[in-house]
């Protein structure tokens, strides 16, 4: 069966190049999939913004360090995650009020 494979022209066997040169299912998409949301319900709970999102899940770009380590608290928890940027209170900045004042000064 394995001479049948190599030889199938329409179907050639992945060299370490070839599978290094492959974009892995987007880890992002699953997360979202097992939340049972949309992109644009995911992008908004989350305060990602949404072509952000579809580059990440199509992999026209890869999420950086900080990216992957807030995709991980999401998946380790989301509700609470989801219950923290409530906090915001819409205003779009990740830790509201205590986030604004830690960047002026006047909050620490």
């Amino acid at each position: 069966m394995i001479s049948a494979a190599d030889a199938d022209p329409d179907n050639p066997p992945l060299t370490p190049q070839s599978l290094a040169a492959m974009t892995p299912v987007a880890r992002v998409r699953k997360l979202r999939r097992a939340l049972g949301l949309t992109q644009e319900a995911f992008a908004l709970r989350y305060h990602i913004p949404l072509g952000t999102l579809r580059d990440w899940e199509q992999g026209r770009s890869q999420p950086d360090q900080p990216a992957r380590a807030y995709l991980a608290v999401i998946a380790r928890d989301p509700e609470h995650v989801r219950k923290a940027l409530e906090g915001a209170g819409g205003r779009g900045g990740v830790g509201g009020e205590c986030y604004d004042e830690a960047m002026t000064g006047s909050g620490l």
